[in-house]
């Protein structure tokens, strides 16, 4: 592959500029809590609630990237992770939500907070008017951060059998091969971008992550609207 100014791989490239934002992701007490158990059972249903309402989304942002795709193998992949996405939206989420006594009616009925529509809303700007490889630069995170969490996590587990499931679902070899075919994808565009492009996919995948570091703190800290 051609490598950047800096000799780097675009994946190498990529997780450089955010290994500051996935050491604080790993610190952060809303993971720590899901290994030992004790995280409030309140903001584990913030997050279920919310990913829910960001996976909505999420599928809509893989189906931009695979109408946007130049190759029908990538077509077909990002058109199944689309409706992967949403499967997992109604399938696990909605057992987390029977498991806290709710319903994904009540779920889909509860306003997207902040964090929420900030994220989704750049996500799809960025999907909708950028070109496809910044548009798998944005919706990248959502793959490699959670396989790597998974990962982290997997040999930890938790006391608790909810958080147990949720982590396994991330740490599984299936979850993993697909994100390691998105990798491979974001390496073969990598060699054909400009540098002016390359700039764009870096800052739009730095920017993303770092919403993935607040959406959990949105779920620690029980965000609401302000008013």
């Amino acid at each position: 592959m051609t490598p950047s100014r800096t000799g780097l791989s675009l994946t190498d490239e990529l997780w450089a500029s955010i290994e500051p934002v996935y050491a604080k992701i790993l610190d952060h007490p809303f993971l720590g809590g899901l290994t030992d158990g004790t995280l409030p059972r309140a903001a584990f249903r913030h997050f279920v609630v919310q990913d829910s309402h960001y996976l909505r989304d999420y599928a809509r942002a893989l189906a931009v990237c695979a109408a946007k795709a130049p190759g029908e193998e990538d077509v077909r992949a990002f058109a199944d992770d689309a409706v992967g996405a949403l499967a997992a939206e109604q399938g696990m989420h909605a057992e987390f939500m029977d498991a806290f006594g709710d319903s994904a009616e009540q779920a889909a009925a509860e306003p997207v907070l902040p964090t929420t529509r900030a994220y989704t809303s750049y996500l799809l700007a960025t999907v909708y008017g950028g070109s496809f490889a910044e548009a798998v630069a944005a919706v990248l995170p959502c793959y490699w951060i959670y396989a790597r969490v998974g990962q982290e996590l997997l040999a930890k587990s938790s006391p608790d059998p909810l958080y147990a499931k949720w982590i396994a679902t991330y740490g599984d070899e299936a979850f993993q091969a697909v994100v390691r075919r998105v990798l491979a994808l974001t390496d073969r565009l990598g060699e054909e971008i400009s540098p002016a492009e390359r700039r764009r996919v870096v800052e739009h995948f730095t920017t993303t992550s770092r919403y993935e570091w607040m959406f959990w703190d949105a779920a620690w800290r029980g965000e609401t609207w302000p008013v």
